[in-house]
C-alpha cells in the first residue's frame, strides 16, 4: 500500500488591493511589494501555527469602479482581512462594502483625511498606517511658518484627494490666522498651469502647495520653471513620487513634503527591510513610504491574527483583534505599541512625520535634525 497523503494546511487568505497599473502604479507597486516581502518572511517561520498567509490580489486601477469591484471580489473569495488602496477616491467608494461585509480593511497608502471618518470610529472596520492628510497638512504648514513662507498659493486636483486636502490645507493655515493668497483647481490630466502660476506669482505667494497624486505635480514644478518663478514647492508624500521627481526633472530640486519614512538605513530595523526588499525585488524602492507602510500593514494583521488562537477569523474578531494588539511590533516607520484601539483608527501621529526634500533626485532628510531623530523609531503617545 501506498503512504498516506497528508492533507496541505489551509491557506489563510489575505487581500490585497491597489493600484497595480495605470498612473497610480507609480505607488501601489511598492506598497504591494513591501506587503508580499512581510508576507514572505511570516510564511518563513510558519505562517499562522503552521497555515500559510496566501494573498488574494486585486488590481483596482486607480479608479472607483474597478476598485469596487475588486473588493466585492474579495469578498466572494472570503479573505479574513484586507490591506490596500492608495486612491481616496477609490477607497471611499469601497469602504460601504467593508462595513456591511464586517471585513476588517488596513490602509497603507491612501491619505486622504475622510477614508476613516466613514463611520463612527468604534463601528468602523477600517484602519489605518498611512498619515491621514489631517496630520500631514499641519504639519508641513507648521514648517512653511517657521520659515516664513506664509504667502501661500495652493494647487489642487479636483478628485476627492485634491479636496479633502484643500480644506486640510486651509484649516491648518487658519490656525495661524494665514489666508492662501491664491487657490488654484485643475483636474486631473491638465498639462499647462502657466495661467495659474502667474495669478499665483502676482498674488504675491512666495510657496506653492500642491495636492495632487499625479504627474500633475510634475506640470506645477516645469510651469513654475518656464514662467522662472523661482518659488519653493511643498506638499504632501505625493512629492515623493517617480511622477515627480523624475516627470519634474531639475525643477523637482528643493521640493519639501511630509515623510514617515527615507530610504536611509538610520538603524538596524530600517537597514534590515531596505536590504531584504533589494534582495527579494532587485531594484531600489521607487516609494519608499508606500513599501514600509505595506510591510508594517501586513505585520499589524498578522500580529491580529496571532491573537486568535483557534484558527477562526470572523470580521469583529479581527477588529476586535487590530483594536487590542496584545503584543508591541518593532515596525520599520514606527514602533506600534496599541496603534488602534475601538476609537482610535489611525496608527500614524504627527511625531512620526519628518520633512523629506528632493535632493539630486532622491528624497532625504530636510533637516539634520530631523535624520538625528530618525535614530529612534518613534511611538505614538499615550493618551
Amino acid at each position: 500500500m501506498g503512504m498516506a497523503q497528508t492533507a496541505a494546511p489551509e491557506p489563510v487568505k489575505i487581500g490585497v488591493i491597489g493600484p497595480f497599473s495605470g498612473p497610480s502604479s507609480d505607488f501601489g507597486k511598492p506598497m504591494l511589494q513591501g506587503i508580499e516581502l512581510a508576507i514572505d518572511e511570516i510564511n518563513a517561520v510558519g505562517g499562522y501555527l503552521g497555515r500559510p498567509l496566501a494573498l488574494v490580489i486585486k488590481d483596482d486601477e486607480g479608479k472607483p469602479d474597478v476598485g469596487l469591484r475588486g473588493t466585492q471580489e474579495l469578498m466572494s473569495e472570503r479573505v479574513v482581512a484586507t490591506l490596500g488602496f492608495c486612491n481616496t477616491g477609490v477607497a471611499l467608494k469601497a469602504i460601504p462594502v467593508f462595513q456591511h461585509r464586517e471585513s476588517p480593511l488596513i490602509v497603507p497608502c491612501a491619505a486622504g483625511a475622510p477614508v476613516t471618518a466613514q463611520a463612527p470610529a468604534p463601528d468602523s472596520y477600517v484602519f489605518r498606517n498611512a498619515p491621514s492628510d489631517a496630520i500631514q497638512a499641519p504639519f508641513v504648514v507648521n514648517d512653511l511658518v517657521r520659515r516664513g513662507w506664509t504667502r501661500v498659493a495652493i494647487f489642487a486636483d479636483t478628485t476627492p484627494y485634491g479636496e479633502a486636502g484643500l480644506q486640510d490645507v486651509q484649516a491648518a493655515l487658519a490656525t495661524h490666522r494665514i489666508k492662501p493668497v491664491h487657490v488654484a483647481r485643475f483636474d486631473l490630466g491638465v498639462k499647462d498651469l502657466s495661467d495659474a502660476l502667474r495669478q499665483a506669482r502676482d498674488a504675491g505667494a512666495n510657496v506653492v502647495f500642491s495636492y495632487t497624486v499625479g504627474p500633475e505635480n510634475a506640470v506645477i514644478a516645469k510651469g513654475r520653471q518656464a514662467i522662472k518663478w523661482d518659488m519653493p514647492q511643498v506638499g504632501g508624500w505625493p512629492l515623493s513620487f517617480p511622477f515627480f521627481i523624475q516627470g519634474a526633472k531639475a525643477a523637482a530640486e528643493g521640493a519639501m513634503m511630509a515623510q514617515s519614512f527615507i530610504a536611509e538605513p538610520s538603524n538596524e530595523r530600517r537597514a534590515a527591510f531596505l536590504s531584504a526588499f533589494a534582495r527579494k525585488h532587485q531594484q531600489a524602492i521607487t516609494v519608499p513610504m508606500a513599501a514600509a507602510q505595506g510591510y508594517d500593514a501586513a505585520y499589524l494583521l498578522a500580529h491580529a491574527l496571532f491573537s486568535l488562537r483557534n484558527g477562526r477569523f470572523p470580521g469583529p474578531a479581527v477588529k476586535a483583534a487590530l483594536e487590542n494588539l496584545p503584543r508591541t511590533y518593532y515596525g520599520v516607520v514606527a514602533t506600534y505599541e496599541k496603534p488602534f484601539s475601538r476609537d482610535d483608527k489611525e496608527a500614524i501621529t504627527a511625531n512620526m512625520l519628518v520633512m523629506g526634500m528632493v535632493r539630486d533626485g532622491k528624497v532625504t532628510f530636510a533637516y539634520p535634525e530631523d535624520a538625528k531623530r530618525n535614530l529612534m523609531v518613534q511611538r505614538k503617545p499615550r493618551p
